[in-house]
């Protein structure tokens, strides 16, 4: 098929910052893009070809959209799977798979799957809703401390908490829930896996994320990993079995643990561009959303090696601002050597909305990192 400057249409499910920064290469290569999002101020909005206000969550707002379309994906995954199914059946490609999709929505359904495919992950409980946490403490099934997660809608730091003594199980969300074991360990890491229809399998290298303490959002992303090579050899090997387990067709970002043994542990999974691998769009040869497209096209899979060192930092609301939003200082990131802000489009701002992200490039891992420090100390997202 022809997707260069033809009559072919990809479909995204999404209009985030990930699908506007999606579009900045469907543009390159003259791709006609069609967005659905539930905002009408969406980012995506003035990239894409057309756009088109609805609700993601709406069987028949996606079944309409997704049948004028010849490829359909996703920026978000919380979509209407049995949407999703239904345009399969009708003849739609759809990547990521709503098989794929259904598994991965629900958090005790995406830790059944890992300890269905022998993929090792962090030992956990399935409970219907809180009560049933409270019951399980007090039979003596459940111990301090653990983590609590939403099965369901949970992100950026939303629906997870470490709970640590009865009080915190108090105000819980009613709803269908899982709590893990909390575990020692050195590094969070994360694996990006490009996967195309016929099975072809590349890997981005290993990062190693910094999450700020409260909101429980990364704060930098730091490629390549500080960590042994047999370590990030073992995080790729992890990796690629995860995304051949799913059969998936797209980016599969594997968000993994590196405890104090060294094992390598599955937290959870995004079916589609992520935080983790923004780093790639100044850094690599092929950056994440190119390859994406690569993926669900059918496309050869691009080189995922980095031309230099890239650090990421999270712009997000600072705690005590909402509103029109402001960038305060962003003159003097702007002359720092390495430094590309990329701002999102969002014009409000509340505490620790990702309003945007900064890339540092450089030679040297250590420099690039000092840099991301002074990034992150210098410019500040507030209202006006």
């Amino acid at each position: 098929m022809n997707y260069f400057s033809s009559n072919f249409k990809l479909g995204i499910l999404g209009g985030g910052q990930l699908g506007k920064m999606m579009l900045y290469d469907t543009r390159k290569f003259d791709i006609y893009t069609s967005v659905l999002d539930p905002s009408a101020e969406a980012p995506s909005r003035l990239a894409c070809d057309e756009f088109t206000v609805g609700d993601l969550l709406d069987f028949d707002t996606v079944v309409n959209f997704g049948k004028k379309v010849d490829v359909l994906t996703i920026e978000i995954e919380n979509v209407n799977v049995d949407a999703l199914e239904t345009l399969e059946n009708e003849g739609v490609k759809v990547y990521p798979s709503s098989k794929t999709l259904r598994t991965i929505q629900n958090k005790a359904h995406q830790k059944l799957f890992y300890r269905d495919h022998n993929i090792p992950t962090v030992d956990f409980s399935r409970f219907a809703h809180p009560s049933e946490i409270q019951d399980a403490i007090e039979n003596g099934g459940l111990e301090y401390p653990f983590v609590w997660k939403s099965a369901r809608f949970g992100y950026d730091g939303t629906g997870v908490k470490i709970v640590k003594r009865y009080t915190d199980t108090i105000d819980l969300p009613n709803v269908e829930c899982i709590a893990e074991d909390l575990i020692p360990f050195k590094n969070e890491l994360a694996v990006i896996v490009a996967r195309n229809k016929k099975g072809d399998l590349k890997t981005y290298p290993v990062v190693e994320m910094e999450f700020h303490p409260e909101a429980n959002q990364v704060e930098y992303v730091i490629c390549p990993a500080r960590i042994p090579n047999e370590i990030a050899k073992k995080a790729e090997l992890v990796a690629l079995k995860t995304a051949a387990a799913f059969e998936h067709v797209g980016l599969l970002a594997v968000e993994m643990f590196q405890t104090e043994n060294d094992d390598i542990i599955v937290n959870e999974v995004a079916p589609r561009p992520h935080n983790s691998g923004h780093y790639s769009i100044e850094a690599s040869y092929t950056s994440q959303f190119e390859q994406h497209l690569r993926c669900v096209l059918g496309l050869p899979l691009g080189n995922t090696e980095s031309k230099v060192a890239g650090v990421m930092v999270n712009l997000v609301g600072a705690e005590d601002y909402t509103g029109n939003v402001l960038y305060k200082n962003i003159d003097k990131i702007l002359a720092m050597d390495g430094v590309t802000p990329h701002i999102y489009g969002k014009k409000q701002t509340r505490p620790f909305r990702k309003m945007g992200h900064v890339t540092i490039v450089n030679k040297d891992i250590a420099v690039a990192r000092e840099v991301a420090e002074q990034v992150k100390r210098t410019i500040e997202v507030i209202s006006k």
